[in-house]
């Protein structure tokens, strides 16, 4: 099971990696064109396949197994430390996509203002719920984190 972690792992980071290049230099989009959209699908695709290889073999270790006593352990299972990284998942997720949407709605808030001063509590009001996608990716990290 550490390998689909492992695999899990390279998948995310080779995506940052990839959109950051991508980010910095927009320029090397236009000579990789032909292979980096087949690279990022395949590695989402491997990223994909490695969440179902966990669903599918390591679903038993997430969940607690029925005793007639109740037992103090000091250590975490494999499951239970997926368990929790899966309740992060929705902060994590939510996150970006705010930090996505708060990007061009401030940019446009910020000059739908210097045009005219008396939209800020309008504007104000479209960023406000840009951000709410995160707090909602919270309140479920939360609810997931009850019930483990």
């Amino acid at each position: 099971m550490y390998w689909l972690v492992a695999l899990m792992s390279f998948a995310i980071l080779a995506l940052i990696l990839g959109g950051l290049i991508l980010e910095a230099r927009p320029t090397l989009a236009s000579r990789i064109r032909p292979w980096y959209r087949p690279a990022m699908g395949t590695q989402l695709l491997a990223f994909v396949g490695a969440q179902l290889g966990l669903l599918v073999l390591g679903i038993n270790d997430a969940f607690a197994q029925a005793t007639e006593t109740v037992t103090v352990v000091n250590e975490i299972s494999t499951g239970m430390g997926l368990a929790i990284i899966g309740a992060g998942i929705p902060t994590a997720l939510s996150t970006i996509g705010a930090g996505i949407a708060v990007g061009p709605i401030g940019a446009a808030s910020l000059a739908a203002i210097t045009e005219k001063p008396e939209n800020l509590g309008r504007t104000l009001i479209y960023l406000g719920l840009a951000e709410g996608i995160a707090i909602y990716g919270l309140v479920v990290s939360i609810l997931l984190l009850n019930k483990i």
